[in-house]
């Protein structure tokens, strides 16, 4: 599988490279974020490790321009920028995990393909399914709701079908995170209450009485199948 490095730094790019090359993966590797961007376009990889401070653009701005496009492509960021702030800004962009430096090589590779599986097991989702009221089709990234058309970002597909996989069952906030953003995130971050907030004012007839995504106290979150 070819993976695209997008590292200023050429003693961690190259030394990135050559972690994934012995692991079997084809490595690009781009020095700035503009030859990213290009990169991606012409390589068409199978995922994205993203710094954040590079020069031309910086990671941050090259996730955004790739997920304009691409919704499905795991993107990783590794950077040494490590506050909260710089973790949520990365994954409302749409990555799929924040890996701080430094890092192991076995850290790296194994949080890469987790990344590689998550996104195959989303190519095999079914076409649609169903919760109540709501018919969702996960590879269109939408919903309807009667007669009304509900536009889904991925990580709010992934949340609906991990409830719906698991009806009945109180869904712990730490699988939800596990689940949907494929890692372990810090415990005080309101960022999955965030997006159940936005989820709910786009599928719930009633945001404030929810019927498709009920929070559970002291746990998590539940779809109660009737």
């Amino acid at each position: 599988m070819k993976i695209l490095i997008a590292e200023d730094d050429p003693v961690t790019g190259d030394s990135i490279r050559k972690i994934l090359a012995m692991e079997g993966f084809s490595p690009v590797l781009a020095r700035d974020g503009k030859e990213a961007l290009k990169l991606w376009a012409e390589e068409k990889p199978d995922l994205v490790c993203l710094d954040i401070m590079m020069p031309k653009k910086d990671g941050f701005s090259v996730c955004r321009e790739i997920r304009a496009e691409d919704a499905n492509t795991p993107v990783l960021f590794l950077s040494a920028k490590n506050e909260e702030v710089d973790v949520v800004v990365g994954l409302e962009l749409g990555a799929d995990d924040f890996i701080r430096k430094p890092f192991g090589k076995h850290e790296l590779v194994a949080r890469i393909r987790r990344a590689l599986r998550r996104t195959t097991a989303k190519t095999e989702t079914a076409d649609s399914f169903e919760m109540g009221h709501l018919k969702v089709f996960p590879k269109q990234l939408r919903a309807t709701a009667e007669d009304r058309e509900i536009e889904l970002t991925p990580r709010e597909v992934a949340i609906l079908k991990v409830l719906s996989d698991r009806a009945n069952e109180a869904v712990s906030r730490d699988d939800l995170l596990d689940e949907c953003w494929g890692m372990d995130y810090y415990p005080e971050s309101r960022t999955l209450d965030q997006h159940i907030s936005k989820l709910r004012h786009k599928v719930e007839p009633d945001p404030e009485s929810p019927t498709l995504i009920e929070t559970v106290r002291g746990v998590g979150y539940r779809w109660r199948r009737s």
